[in-house]
C-alpha cells in the first residue's frame, strides 16, 4: 500500500527545492529530505530492518526526529519513538515492552542510552556508520503490517505496547490534512513531546501535505514570550497536537490574543477542553479550533468537533467520527444503549490496532469482536462513557480508574506500583484532583515509616521510573489507609480529602 513517505517523496519529486523542516540549524528541502530518508532506509535493510521488525528511535528534536522514523517505514520495518529526555529506567521499560529489535540514535546519546536493544546502534551522525551490504529494496508495505508501537499506561506498573498498523497510520495522517485543510501553504509547529504518539501527526500531516514543518527547541515552547516569537517568525498557520493545559497557559499570558495571531487553525485533545471553553478561551483561537478524541489503541484520533465561536460550555462534546472511523455506544452486554442515554464508546473501524503485545489476555478483554459490523470486524472498548447530543458524543468519564493528566491516560496503579518499591512506603493509593482552573492532579496517599523521608526524596524515586506526567502533585503521608467494608482501599474517602488533613 501507499504509505505516508511516499506522499512526501511524492512532493519531492515534483518540488524538490521546497522547503520541508525548518530547525534552529537551518532548512532542509523535500528533495534533501527524502535523500536522507532513502538513504537510511538502505542501511536498515542491510542491516536487517524487515516487515514486524521494531527499530527503537531515540534522537533529539530536529531533522533527525523526522528522518528516522520516515526511513524505517520506508524500509517496511515498524517504529518505537523514544524521548531522550525520558529516565532511563523508563525507557527500557518502553523498550522492552515494545519488543525493540533495533536501536536508532546519535553517537551523543548511545553512551548515556543503555538500552536492551540487540546490535550495535545505528549512529544516524556517523556517516561510515551507515555502510552496510544487503537485500535492495523490499515492496510495499501491507495494510495489515505494523506500523509503529505506541504505550499507554498500565495498571500492572508496566507500560503497555499498542500495535498500531499501516492502514490506521496512512489512512489518520491523510484525514488530518484533508479534514483541516494542510496544504503546500501550511506552515505547522511541532508541540507535541518526541515519544508519544501526537507527535506523528503534529510531524507527518503537514509533510505528507506539501506544507512545512518548524521545530524550535522545547524550551522555546514553554516560554510564552518564545513561543508567540516563533509563531510570528514563522508565520505559523497550524497547531496539530496542543492540549488544553497549553491553551490554558497561553491564555494566562498578558499578550495572549497576539500569541496566536495568524494561527488559521488549532487542534486540541487528549484532555477535556470544557475548562478552557468555560474561562472564555475560545476568543483566543483566531482560526478554527477542533476538539479531538480517541484513545492510542485506535491510532490517536476518532472524532472531532469544530468548536463555534459560542461554544457550548455546559457539555463536554467530542463530536463526530472520522473517516473510516465506527463508533457506537454499548452497554456491559456490549448491545447499544437508547438514544439519549449513557454508554461505553466502542470503536471500530480503520485505526483499530492489533492489541496489545505480549499480553493476549488484554487484548482479548479490551480488542473485541465486532456485535454491529461485518463478519470478522473488531473493535475496541474504550472504558469511557458518553451520550450521543446534537452535535455529537458528549463524552463523561470514565468506567474506570483511568484519568488524563496532561493530555496523557494515566492509571493510578502504575504510580503506586512504584511508590510501593520505597523501601519507607508499606502502603499507597493514588486519586485524581481537580484544581481552580479546571486542571486534573495526582495525590498521592502514602503510609510507612516515612518521617524522614521528604517529598523530594519521593519525587526523586519517582523520577528514575516514571515520566513527568506520572508524577503526583501533593503526597499526603496517612497513618493507615481507610478501607471498605469488603477490606479494600476507600479510595472515594481519600478522593474527597484531596490529600488535605
Amino acid at each position: 500500500m501507499r504509505t505516508f513517505v511516499d506522499d512526501i517523496a511524492a512532493h519531492a519529486a515534483l518540488d524538490p527545492g521546497r522547503i520541508a523542516v525548518t530547525t534552529p540549524a537551518g532548512e532542509v528541502t523535500y528533495g534533501e529530505l527524502i535523500a536522507r530518508i532513502d538513504a537510511l532506509a538502505a542501511v536498515l535493510r542491510a542491516r536487517g530492518a524487515r516487515p514486524e521488525t521494531v527499530c527503537a528511535v531515540a534522537v533529539e528534536r530536529g531533522v533527525d526526529a523526522v528522518v528516522a522514523p520516515a526511513a524505517v517505514v520506508r524500509s517496511g520495518a515498524a517504529f518505537l519513538s523514544l524521548d531522550p529526555e525520558q529516565p532511563p529506567a523508563r525507557l527500557a521499560a518502553l523498550v522492552r515492552s515494545g519488543g525493540a529489535d533495533m536501536l536508532l540514535t546519535s553517537s551523543a546519546l548511545a553512551g548515556g542510552l543503555d538500552l536492551p536493544v540487540p546490535g550495535t546502534p545505528v549512529l544516524l551522525d556517523r556517516p561510515g556508520s551507515l555502510t552496510g551490504e544487503g537485500p535492495g529494496p523490499g515492496g510495499p508495505p501491507g495494510g495489515r503490517a505494523l506500523a509503529y508501537v505506541s504505550h499507554t499506561s498500565g495498571s500492572t506498573g508496566e507500560p503497555s505496547a499498542v500495535l498500531v498498523e499501516h492502514a490506521g497510520l496512512d489512512s489518520y495522517l491523510r484525514f488530518v490534512a484533508r479534514d483541516y485543510g494542510l496544504g503546500p501553504d501550511t506552515v505547522a509547529l511541532q508541540v507535541a513531546p518526541l515519544g508519544y504518539d501526537a507527535s506523528l501527526r503534529d510531524t507527518f500531516a503537514p509533510l505528507l501535505a506539501g506544507g512545512r514543518l518548524v521545530v524550535v527547541p522545547r524550551s522555546a515552547l514553554l516560554r510564552p514570550e518564545e513561543f508567540g516569537a516563533a509563531v510570528r517568525e514563522h508565520a505559523v498557520t497550524a497547531l496539530l497536537s496542543v492540549t488544553p493545559s497549553f491553551l490554558a497557559f497561553l491564555a494566562g499570558q498578558p499578550d495572549a490574543d497576539r500569541l496566536l495571531a495568524g494561527v488559521r487553525v488549532v487542534v486540541s485533545s487528549g484532555e477535556s477542553l470544557r475548562p478552557f471553553l468555560t474561562a472564555g478561551g475560545r476568543a483566543l483561537v483566531p482560526g478554527a479550533l477542533v476538539n479531538q478524541y480517541g484513545p492510542t489503541e485506535c491510532t490517536m484520533t476518532s472524532t472531532r468537533h469544530a468548536v463555534p465561536a459560542e461554544p457550548d460550555v455546559l457539555t463536554d462534546i467530542v463530536g463526530t467520527p472520522i473517516d473510516g472511523v465506527v463508533v457506537r455506544l454499548l452497554d456491559a452486554a456490549l448491545s447499544p444503549v437508547p438514544d439519549g442515554s449513557v454508554g461505553e464508546v466502542c470503536i471500530g473501524g480503520t485505526g483499530v490496532a492489533r492489541g496489545y503485545r505480549g499480553r493476549p489476555a488484554r487484548t482479548a478483554e479490551c480488542f473485541v469482536p465486532d456485535p454491529l459490523g461485518p463478519p470478522g470486524a473488531r473493535m475496541y472498548r474504550t472504558g469511557d462513557l458518553a451520550t450521543l447530543g446534537p452535535n455529537g458524543l458528549e463524552y463523561l468519564g470514565r468506567r474506570d480508574r483511568q484519568v488524563k493528566i496532561r493530555g496523557y491516560r494515566v492509571d493510578p496503579a502504575e504510580v503506586e506500583g512504584a511508590l510501593l518499591a520505597h523501601p519507607g512506603v508499606t502502603g499507597a493509593v493514588v486519586t485524581p484532583d481537580t484544581d481552580a482552573q479546571g486542571r486534573v492532579f495526582l495525590v498521592a496517599h502514602v503510609t510507612g515509616d516515612l518521617t524522614e523521608v521528604k517529598d523530594a526524596a519521593l519525587r526523586a524515586h519517582l523520577g528514575a521510573t516514571l515520566p513527568p506526567h506520572l508524577m503526583p502533585r501533593r503526597f499526603a503521608r496517612l497513618a493507615q489507609l481507610p478501607t471498605t467494608r469488603g477490606g479494600k482501599a476507600d479510595r472515594r474517602a481519600l478522593s474527597q480529602t484531596g490529600g488535605r488533613p
